[in-house]
Parts: structure tokens; sequence; C-alpha cells
């Protein structure tokens, strides 16, 4: 087993309170979606939540059920059978939103308010946090009476627990708010009854923020304090950040491709050396690799995979089989979070099956006929369908006028902050390479060549152009577009114009000033950046581009023509000039649709994806050139 030595820590067994996990790799809890994270190896794995006390707990309804209920129980050991069948083992989140909670009356808290939605708040009197504590020890029995291997008391992200703990949330006076040993005695408290509801052999899991990532909030000495306080009361402890209903501190909970990898193994690494119970870490641990050196290093003694498993929920597997190449990488989009997007198009970038699994087989199924298919692009579209169609058994061939697949990623994934494109673009490539396509590269495809491969089915990956727009001058005046810009050498230049606050052009912007320390202007006619975006990936954008001391953003702003080296902008205010060494053009992706429509008529199937359909995301293109493949 030369594999599994690859990584000996990562995969080795630990003892949990009276309870074996046969490796050190947690899938934390990210949605309902948890059975394939146990098939795919993980040691333990956290089947969702559940609400603790019914009509006060819930972060998405006051209706939610209660799923150790009588009409529930059924479906909830349901997802104890479906993690234990794989040798996992099956933890629950157990979880109280407290007075963010989703309610009909009111919501209880630290303190009493009245919420921005109009609800009220009521601070909790020892009446109050007695029913709470029934409710906490019901709970916690019913999962250790139904079946769970253990539970996981949320105690961060900024939800009750956290709410006592925390001088952002408690402003009380009495004898639970003021000091830290008021603050956490309710907290305790909750600890305590759990215990004494379970047992002193039952495995006990707790998940705290490190940092909150607000102003005020509670300090990590603290933080640590607590923990030291409550290792008597758990086995277990997880080391999160951040919050969940504040966004600006919901991205360093859940952290996008501006943040940096793995942010809170430094304070885990503090909290171990401090307590003498087990240590997990969870954020922006991606790979193998990352889990292995911060057990090896004696950080923490368990890693928690998020989005890693909705990414891959196999991986592990992969790993021990040798299959590592064929791992797919997080890209840390955060579409696969219901908030970022509103819970619109909710999906994973490299995963087309996330959120799709009612129709999106697991497994790729046999061709029962086996075609001769044509792929015009090699961008991610094209490969994904190229590797899927391969799958499938049948004949592929792969047309790409460049000299490497990869379309315009090749230029996104040289971005700074664009390491985890870098890795899905590698992965991609290496999935070619292991499937049964054939590749033919520098070969611009045309009608009468594809003509005479005689394909069965034909798939038009052809992608998008970089847009001009129709402005006086522009014609006349030295520019580049924002991918050749990507790859440009700016170091003779000190001021440059970026025309066009998409994502690619405020993402330049970000990198050459806070960077390269240019002297940056972004002229955007529409009222924000990187419209595309989603939410959270704006926000941690913006606090991004908060540290850029020489960028200059311009929105509403349009511009009229050129001088020279100087545009000619308008806003609100009237007309302006905006000097520059260099020019960048960044307007837009049109999709190459006439070039597309040259190949219909050729084979009896025909299907476009991607960009030439429509510009969009990543995530489009490889979901659609999956299941096009699939399909045919």
């Amino acid at each position: 087993m030369t594999v599994l030595l690859k990584y000996p820590h990562l995969f080795s067994p630990i003892k949990i309170n009276n309870m074996i996990v046969k490796n050190r790799i947690i899938a934390a809890p990210t949605g309902d979606s948890f059975e394939e994270k146990a098939l795919g190896g993980a040691g333990m794995v956290i089947a969702g939540h559940a609400i603790v006390e019914p009509g006060f707990s819930s972060f998405a309804s006051a209706d939610e059920p209660y799923i150790f209920s009588k009409y529930q129980y059924e479906a909830t050991r349901l997802r104890i059978l479906k993690i234990q069948r794989a040798g996992a083992k099956a933890s629950i989140e157990l979880f109280h939103g407290g007075q963010d909670a989703r309610v009909k009356n009111y919501a209880k808290g630290p303190c009493s308010f009245i919420r921005k939605d109009g609800v009220k708040v009521v601070g909790m009197d020892e009446e109050s946090m007695t029913e709470t504590l029934h409710w906490y020890a019901k709970t916690a029995r019913e999962a250790r009476d139904l079946g769970f291997d253990s539970i996981f008391l949320h105690f961060g992200h900024g939800w009750l627990p956290a709410q006592f703990l925390s001088p952002v949330f408690n402003h009380r006076t009495d004898e639970y708010g003021g000091s830290l040993k008021n603050r956490m005695r309710f907290p305790l408290r909750i600890l305590q009854t759990v215990r004494n509801a379970v047992g002193p052999h039952y495995p006990v899991d707790i998940r705290i923020s490190a940092k909150e990532w607000v102003p005020h909030s509670i300090k990590f000495e603290d933080v640590k304090a607590f923990v030291e306080k409550a290792q008597s009361l758990v086995d277990v402890v997880q080391i999160s950040a951040g919050m969940d209903m504040n966004r600006q501190s919901n991205v360093h909970c859940i952290t996008t491709n501006f943040a940096d990898f793995k942010p809170n193994v430094k304070y885990a690494a503090a909290i171990k050396a401090a307590v003498g119970i087990p240590v997990s870490v969870v954020s922006a641990v991606l790979t193998p690799e990352d889990g292995e050196k911060i057990i090896a290093d004696g950080q923490a003694d368990m890693v928690a995979y998020g989005r890693a498993f909705i990414a891959d929920p196999y991986w592990p597997k992969k790993v021990l089989e040798d299959h590592e190449w064929d791992i797919s990488p997080c890209v840390r989009c955060m579409q696969c979070y219901h908030i970022s997007t509103n819970h619109k198009n909710v999906g994973c970038t490299v995963n087309p099956r996330f959120n799709h699994e009612s129709f999106v087989p697991r497994d790729i199924p046999e061709a029962k006929i086996k075609k001769n298919v044509v792929v015009i692009g090699g961008g991610p579209g094209g490969m994904k369908a190229a590797i899927t169609a391969s799958i499938a058994g049948h004949h592929v061939m792969l047309i790409e006028k460049r000299p490497h697949l990869g379309g315009e990623m090749i230029y996104v994934a040289q971005e700074h902050y664009k390491v985890e494109i870098a890795r899905l673009l590698s992965q991609l490539r290496k999935q070619v390479k292991h499937s049964d396509a054939k590749v033919l590269l520098n070969t611009e495809a045309t009608p009468d060549m594809v003509r005479a491969m005689n394909p069965d089915a034909l798939i038009i990956a052809v992608g998008g152009f970089e847009a001009q727009p129709p402005i006086s001058g522009l014609d006349g005046t030295s520019h580049m577009s924002g991918t050749q810009a990507i790859e440009h050498d700016f170091s003779d230049a000190q001021n440059i114009a970026i025309l066009g606050g998409g994502t690619i052009g405020a993402e330049l912007g970000l990198e050459l000033s806070l960077l390269d320390h240019k002297n940056v202007s972004i002229i955007e006619m529409g009222s924000e950046l990187a419209a595309q975006g989603n939410s959270l990936y704006k926000i941690a954008l913006h606090q991004k581009l908060d540290e850029c001391e020489t960028l200059d953003i311009r929105l509403n702003t349009a511009c009229q023509g050129f001088d020279g080296n100087n545009m000619i902008v308008k806003d609100a205010t009237g007309l302006s000039t905006i000097p520059f060494d260099h020019l960048i053009v960044s307007t837009g992706i049109r999709p190459k649709a006439d070039l597309a429509e040259l190949f219909y008529g050729i084979a009896p199937e025909t299907n476009m994806i991607g960009d030439c359909v429509r510009p969009r995301k990543i995530m489009d293109a490889i979901f659609e050139g999956h299941n096009v493949a699939m399909s045919l």
C-alpha cells in the first residue's frame, strides 16, 4: 500500500472517546447531500443539521421539521444508514439560530431588541434558558439513541452559543454578560446539559469561530480560554471563523479566491497547544497535501473538508487508488452557496452533479450505441464534453486551434488570485490525457474538415471573443484586451486605465494596483463592479479593493473618446480626463455564434455549448459539456 503511505497521517485512524474513526478526514456539513461523501472515503460525515428547538432554531423557516419527531424518524435514520454503510462514522450538527432564527412570533437571544425585519428578539431569562437547555438535552439524546455515532454542536458563526460568547451580541449586565466568565456561563451550561444527556462515553464535538471578523467581536484569547474551560465536557473542537448572517464576515467563514488558503490553521495550532483533546480545522483546506501537512506538523488532529467534498466527494478513494490526477479541485467560486446566488443558479463549477442529483447520474452510463463524436473547441466545456463522451465509450476527436487546451482559462489561470483555476485547468488536461479521446492541437476546424471525419455527433464549443466598444478614437489609440493584459509586462508603465469593470477588469485593476503598485483607473458604465459575480464574490472583491491605495474606480461613467494618451470620460458631474500609459479594454465577451452556425448540417446530432451560445461562467460550460455528452 505505497499509495496509502503518501499521506500516512491523513489516512491514519483516530480514537475519539469510545469511537474509532478510520481516517482523519471529516466531511463538513454543507447541506443535505452527504451519502457520496461517505461512499467516497471520508472517515466521518456530518449529515447536515438538526434544529435544536422547533420554532426557534431554524435559519431557513419557522416551520422547519424537527428531525427527531415521530414522522421524521425514518428519514433521519436513513441519513445514518447511508453514511455507515460505507464504513464512515455518522455525525449530526445540532443547531440553534438564536436571535437570527426564522420564527413566527419572537426569537430568543442574549439581549432584547427589534431586528431589521421587524421580528422581536427577547433576551433569555432563566425560564427561557431552561426551556432551551431541555431541547438541547432531548435532541442530543435522540441523536445518540437513533444511532448517530457522535454529535456536532454548532458554537460558532454567530449562532446562539456564539451570541452569548461574543460582545458583538451580548450586552447583558447580569451574570450572563460583561466578563468572559459571565459570557461563557450559558454556553457551558449547554455543554454540561448535553454531556449529562448523552453520558460520559458518547463523542461530543463542537465548532467554534476563532475570529469573527467584525469590529468589537470576541478576542481569540477569549475563544481559546473558553475551549480550555469546555474541554472537560467535549471530545473534539473544530476551529472555524467568521459569521453566517453578517455577509462581510461570511466571506471569512467560507472564503473566496481572494483569501489565503488554510486561514484557520494558525488558530487551531494555538488551541491544540493549550488543550488535551483532539482539534480539527476547517476552511480552505482543499487538497490531501494540505491535510497531511497540517496533521504531520502537529497543527491539528483532524481536517474538515467542506467544498472540497462538493467538488469531488470521492477524492479520498481516488487518493488510495492512485487516481489523484482525477480529483476535481474546488475553485472557491461560491456558486455552491445559496446565499451567494440568492438561490439562483446554485451549482458547482467542477461537479455537474452537485445540486442536480435528481437528474445527473452518479456514474456515466456506457453508451448503447458507440458514436463518432467530434468536439470543436478545447475550452472547459469542450474538454469536459470530450472526457465524458470518452468515458461513455464513444470515439472522440477534440479539435483545438491553439497549441494548448484550455480556451480562455489559459489566461484566467495566470492571474494572481486564480490559483484554483490553474488547478482546474491542469486537472481537465490530465483527464483528457487519461481518456481515449484523440486531440488535434494547432488545428482550426473547418466545415469541410469536420465533414470528412463523418461524425455521428458534433459538439460545438468555439467560445466567444472580446468585444470592442464603438467609441470614437479607440481604433486609433494603442490598447490591449483583458486577456492580452494578463500576459503583458507593465514594468514600464505607471498609469493604467481599464475600460470596463467586469470581473476581468476589476481583478486586473486589483492586481495592478495592490501587487504591482501602479496608478490604475477603472471606468465602468454600470453602477457596480463585477456585476456578473455572485454576491459574496463581490463582497470579498471589494474588501480586497479597499486595500488598494492607487486605485481610482469610476462607476456610472462613460468613455467619450481619446485625446492622445488621455481618456475623456463623462459622469454625473460632467467631463473629465484620465491620463494613461497603457489602456486596457475589457468590455465583455460576445459569442462566436456565426462561426458555430457554420458547422450545422454536418452531423445528425449537433449541439452548441458554452460561450458560443451565451457568455457565462465556467460552471455552465462544464455542466453543458458533461450532460450533452452523456445524452448522446
